[in-house]
């Protein structure tokens, strides 16, 4: 029992030990307000698109945020429906709705994929390897409305793996324009579903992630100080090589070579193109990751090469064949698009319409001597168009590249890895054969090894009969249009 002495006793110590805190807290200073002069410098720093220090910090910037949700966007709005309208104009008519159905199909399982796992494969670093990024961001964990300052200082990096996510939907559904109207619905998803692990998530690291072994620009330690804007080896150069063993894998279609298979609308394909160009300024503008200079320049420099590409295309015609079409003319703008995506941040205007030119040149003779003289089946000329412009487009920047656009190519970062001595020297090149090397390795032993597969556990294509029916209505059980 407490005696009342003992009770008063101990409501004094309490109040001895509460005044002490209460001193204690008095005695921290309470942070100090940021300075005029450090707000100025974290406005300054948002307008240009630079680090904010510690007064910003981990606060994303609505003007740089809402351009990025927009490219977000875009960039989808290229695969759907951009992409799908292209490749659907351009089969036959039994067919269209299978190049819809895989483009949404490739659409909804890669966004899975991305949450799951492929985020944090690509644009994390738990792992700390230049191959293959990491777990942290598993299931967009962690992924918040905060900035990722490995990547962005204003863009929140929810809206950051978004934008990304858009690049890992289209890469593969490029593929789809090799094999048309051939494969079976479920091979073509299982491929796909291997394809992003072995081949997409560990290239787009290498590339693009922090600690990447082919990222030039941001890891000071990259062993290939390799630069690739928009993706010329991670979408085009991967999805394009890749298409070119599938449909060699795969073989002809039926009555290739023997029967007319012309593109059942032109007027679809047309359309597409379109979308695909307005989609692409999602593309490439939007990596520079802000609406910031090299955005712009980026976005100049993608109207350039694609306008000339689909002049000069559609010129070749005419003077070699009498007619300029507009096949000619669309597929002379994708290959624009194409061959000027990496180096669309680090090229000037002059550099853009000479990749424009050489852009219309180098895939015309792809797609129509090269596929005649080996008589390969490129359905959608996929291989003509990404394979080479991708790998014309990655070898292209490292002779046209210059620090005058973007300053980062000799910047703290690129002078450590000797990427801005390579730009100085004018051996940039080399770094890009190197990379060109390892995405041809990868893309094409990959490519044959899924395929080989997946060929011997399900099979790759329908039977005779189904092909020679059309694939709309046997594997999806609908018509493209009424008869």
């Amino acid at each position: 029992m407490h005696t009342p002495q003992r009770l008063l006793r101990n409501c004094l110590f309490a109040c001895l030990a509460g005044l002490l805190c209460l001193t204690a807290v008095a005695q921290t200073p309470a942070p100090a307000a940021p300075t005029t002069d450090e707000r100025l410098a974290a406005l300054e720093a948002y307008v240009n698109n630079g680090d904010p220090g510690k007064t910003l910090t981990g606060v994303p910037g609505p003007g740089h945020n809402g351009w990025m949700m927009t490219c977000a966007a875009l960039v989808l709005f290229m695969t759907l429906p951009g992409l799908a309208l292209f490749y659907g104009g351009l089969v036959r008519r039994k067919n269209v709705l299978s190049v819809l159905a895989q483009c949404l199909g490739i659409t909804g399982m890669v966004t899975i994929l991305w949450w799951a796992f492929g985020y944090s494969l690509v644009f994390g670093t738990s792992f700390g390897n230049p191959i293959i990024g990491g777990s942290e961001f598993f299931f967009l964990k962690d992924v918040t409305s905060a900035p990722n300052t490995n990547y962005a200082y204003w863009v929140s990096q929810n809206v950051f793996s978004m934008y990304q996510m858009m690049f890992a939907i289209i890469t593969p559904a490029l593929i789809v324009g090799a094999i048309a109207e051939r494969m079976k619905f479920t091979a073509i998803m299982a491929f796909v579903l291997v394809w992003m692990f072995v081949v997409y998530f560990p290239l787009a690291h290498m590339v693009w992630g922090a600690n990447g072994l082919m990222n030039g620009v941001w890891n000071a330690d990259a062993k290939i100080p390799a630069i690739d804007f928009a993706g010329g080896t991670v979408v085009h150069m991967s999805s394009g090589w890749s298409a070119l063993i599938l449909c060699l894998i795969l073989g002809p279609r039926l009555g290739f070579g023997k029967e007319k298979m012309a593109p059942h609308s032109m007027v679809l394909c047309m359309v597409g193109t379109g979308m695909l160009w307005v989609g692409w300024y999602g593309f490439n503008a939007g990596s520079a990751v802000a609406a910031d200079g090299i955005s712009s320049n980026a976005f100049m420099t993608t109207t350039l090469a694609a306008a000339v590409a689909a002049f000069v295309w559609g010129a070749i015609e005419k003077i070699f064949r009498g007619h300029a079409s507009i096949l000619g003319f669309c597929s002379g703008a994708v290959a624009g698009l194409v061959v000027i995506t990496p180096a669309a941040g680090f090229v000037n205007a002059t550099g853009a319409v000479i990749i424009g030119v050489l852009a219309a040149v180098v895939p015309y003779l792809a797609c129509t001597k090269l596929k005649s003289t080996f008589g390969y089946d490129d359905a959608l000329d996929t291989f003509g168009v990404h394979a080479i412009g991708g790998t014309l487009g990655a070898l292209v920047t490292g002779i046209l590249a210059t620090a005058s656009v973007n300053a980062n190519l000799i910047g703290a970062v690129a002078t450590k890895n000797g990427l801005a001595k390579l730009v100085t020297d004018g051996g940039l090149w080399i770094a890009q054969l190197k990379a060109i090397g390892l995405t041809l390795v990868l893309s094409i032993v990959a490519t044959v090894v899924i395929a080989f597969i997946i060929k011997a556990v399900i099979g790759l294509r329908p039977t005779e009969e189904v092909e020679r029916q059309g694939l709309d209505t046997n594997e999806h059980g609908e018509e493209g249009y009424a008869s």
